[in-house]
């Protein structure tokens, strides 16, 4: 078995929980921080602290600004957190196809 393509996954969006975020950003253009939170069943500070590892690697947009007089952050995959999780997907993929041959 050739373990190579293994070592080349991306460990910043590997972990779970910043795969789910990946996911679900890489499926709709922009989400708020509490869509995110409700639908990942995450805390405030665990979701925070996974997308400051995302948008430190440049994979992810924050944007803060109110709507009706209260915050709202909202965060959308930037042009190479688009390419870094396509690029993840389709090693994914081709590991998936070495193991069944």
């Amino acid at each position: 078995m050739n373990t190579e393509p293994y070592l080349q996954l991306d460990r910043v969006i590997h972990e779970k929980g910043r795969l789910a975020i990946m996911s679900m950003l890489a499926a709709s253009p922009e989400l708020s921080f509490t869509e995110m939170r409700d639908a990942l069943g995450m805390t405030d500070g665990n979701l925070t602290t996974h997308i400051k590892a995302l948008q430190q690697e440049g994979y992810v947009l924050v944007a803060k600004s109110y709507q009706n007089r209260r915050p709202l952050t909202t965060c959308s995959l930037t042009a190479s957190g688009r390419k870094a999780f396509a690029e993840y997907i389709n090693l994914l993929e081709k590991i998936v196809r070495q193991n069944k041959s």
